[in-house]
């Protein structure tokens, strides 16, 4: 993607941030329900959102853009970067600050795990989901902003992202001070 692009898609980019988060959230306290038979409240945030979901779905289109009309590509390109992000982002939160947020070895259908971190369940959910994400999401949004007024479009991407991006400071400096 280049500056030109970034430049005019980046409502629609802060739109699919905050979906993103929200959807992780759903899948994650829908799947924790089956996993260990309750409700549990998934997420490091105090709202109703995964920030490592809405940076996923950013770099699924990003990673996707070029093949973005290759079903399979994209599928294969989603699955990998997710697979790597989840990777790289648990392992980089247990090193530096000493924080487990996820372990798949104790989970259901956890097969092709990799250090607890990551495993072929998550990753083919996510190849799937950037699937969704690529030809269900991203042109529903587009339509979306063809037939809203341009201050409504802008609102509807930037207050869900706004209070995403604020929510993720405001956990991070509660969690800081001991809160």
């Amino acid at each position: 993607m280049d500056k030109a692009y970034l430049k005019k898609r980046f409502p629609l980019l802060m739109l699919v941030f905050a979906f993103g988060g929200i959807f992780g959230f759903i899948y994650e306290e829908i799947f924790y329900r089956f996993d260990l038979g309750e409700w549990v409240k998934r997420g490091t945030t105090f709202g109703p959102w995964i920030p490592i979901y809405g940076f996923g779905g950013l770099l699924i289109l990003a990673i996707t853009y070029k093949v973005r009309k290759n079903p399979f590509l994209v599928f294969l390109l989603a699955t990998v970067s997710s697979g790597v992000l989840e990777l790289a982002t648990g392992w980089v939160i247990l090193t530096v600050f000493g924080i487990r947020l996820w372990d798949y070895n104790t989970e259901i259908l956890n097969w092709g795990n990799i250090g607890g971190f990551v495993c072929a369940r998550s990753v083919l959910f996510f190849g799937i989901s950037g699937l969704f994400l690529r030809f269900v999401l991203v042109p529903l949004f587009e339509k979306l902003e063809q037939k809203m007024p341009k201050k409504a479009w802008l609102a509807l991407c930037f207050i869900p992202a706004a209070l995403f991006a604020a929510d993720i400071v405001v956990s991070l400096i509660c969690k800081a001070a001991g809160l």
